[in-house]
């Protein structure tokens, strides 16, 4: 039996994705140890992981351990900028501590190969200083650079239009020399001081040389030529049923002849007004059962001024027991939901312009699974008319049913353990 030694950051849509794998391992008799934040200790004990804590970086896994200036500045900051500001301040300043914490654990517990989540970047430097082998899961749409796509994070789909490739190219230039520059310098100041070299590209434009779990199926990933031979496709890393859920006292209007919208405000960008409330506004007085979950906001914070009739609004309910019962999901575009839409064979309507929700909006619109309204504060007339599309033109329904066919096919958590197992036994790069 292998030692897998596991980071991932410290937020339910890094952490979500690496439950099905590390549960897969643990059943398969491999040890795994799990660092990761505070909030997710249960978690990781629960499905029979070693628990490591965060001890030399902010653990945001608890907002209250975030200072307020930093939030304040955060939402002060739009579009590339934010996007900018996200990679320093949560992504590529713990890289210290994470390397820190990580020798630490590694004196007591040996590992044969350590994963990380995507954005995770401790893993691979400490992978680098100790010529370990190492493991990267995606936790949300390929960031990978390539010849076929624009650069990550600018929401453009892919194209064989001969202006339009160049028009990439100029974009790759552009935000590799002038965009990502900062950073990259920024990151590589971080790298001297723990001896390791330069890199001369932006991490999240780097995957581990070893082995690349990317959770979704080939359909929803725009196609590339130049795809390293090292990224595999899993399938969704769905969470499974809860063991325990008790449905709420309307859950039987589920099971009527009107349509069901589920809007979901998320669990990081988390403000109603942006989405729930236009939503709520928008179906008002259409024939459909509007269901919201707030990110596990009490209702009462929304400040609300009436709750319309055909709304029903909780904290959160578990998408593996509502979707089955969903005819269109809104959502602001995190990526796992999205995921669990499809896997469920429920069009979307996408709002989401933060983090990089812009890439999965306009993966859903190149797959023809939704409608991306490319903003994160639509107009309830927006919203409904995205809504009373997907419900009249049934081709979004038979798309996004077809992905679901084929997530089917797929058993991502036993595909994730066997591939790296083998990397545990060969610690060779695992090609396609």
């Amino acid at each position: 039996m292998a030692r897998f030694l596991i980071g991932t950051i410290p937020v339910i849509g890094h952490v979500s994705p690496a439950v099905p794998i590390v549960r897969e391992l643990v059943k398969r008799g491999h040890e795994v140890c799990w660092y990761t934040g505070q909030a997710f200790q249960s978690t990781v004990e629960k499905i029979g992981a070693r628990f490591a804590p965060i001890l030399s970086w902010l653990d945001y896994s608890d907002v209250k351990n975030v200072p307020s200036s930093l939030m304040d500045q955060r939402e002060a900051a739009e579009g590339v900028q934010r996007l900018k500001f996200d990679l320093k301040n949560f992504f590529i300043d713990p890289a210290l501590g994470q390397t820190k914490d990580l020798s630490e654990i590694l004196d007591q517990f040996p590992a044969d190969v350590l994963i990380a989540d995507s954005m995770f970047l401790g893993i691979s430097w400490i992978a680098e200083q100790k010529g370990l082998p190492w493991a990267e899961f995606g936790s949300s749409a390929l960031a990978l650079n390539s010849r076929n796509t624009a650069p990550f994070g600018l929401g453009l789909p892919p194209s064989n239009n001969p202006f339009r490739r160049l028009r990439n190219q100029g974009l790759k230039w552009f935000f590799g020399q002038k965009v990502l520059r900062h950073l990259r310098a920024y990151t590589n100041d971080l790298r001297s001081q723990l001896n390791l070299p330069a890199c001369p590209v932006h991490y999240f434009e780097k995957i581990s040389p070893f082995l690349y779990l990317s959770p979704s199926v080939p359909g929803f990933e725009y196609p590339r030529r130049d795809l390293p031979s090292q990224v595999h496709f899993t399938g969704a890393l769905l969470s499974p049923l809860p063991a325990e859920f008790t449905p709420p006292v309307w859950w039987g209007e589920l099971a009527g002849d009107t349509p069901i919208i589920h809007v979901t405000q998320g669990t990081v960008t988390t403000n109603a007004a942006e989405l729930l409330v236009p939503t709520l506004q928008a179906l008002e007085h259409e024939n459909v059962l509007v269901v919201a979950t707030t990110g596990g906001a009490p209702v009462d914070t929304l400040k609300l001024t009436h709750i319309p009739a055909n709304a029903r609004i909780e904290p959160f309910i578990p998408h593996a027991h509502l979707l089955p019962h969903v005819d269109v999901m809104v959502t602001n575009g995190g990526y796992n939901g999205v995921q669990m839409a499809l896997a469920n064979g429920v069009p979307l309507v996408v709002a989401g312009q933060t983090e990089e929700k812009p890439e999965v909006a306009a993966r859903v619109e190149w797959a023809k699974v939704g409608i991306n309204l490319r903003t994160r504060t639509p107009s309830p007339k927006q919203i409904k008319n995205a809504v009373k599309t997907l419900l009249a033109n049934s081709s979004y329904r038979t798309r996004s049913e077809q992905f679901q066919t084929e997530m089917q096919q797929y058993n991502a958590p036993a595909i994730a353990a066997t591939l790296l197992e083998q990397l545990a036994t060969t610690k060779q790069p695992v090609l396609r």
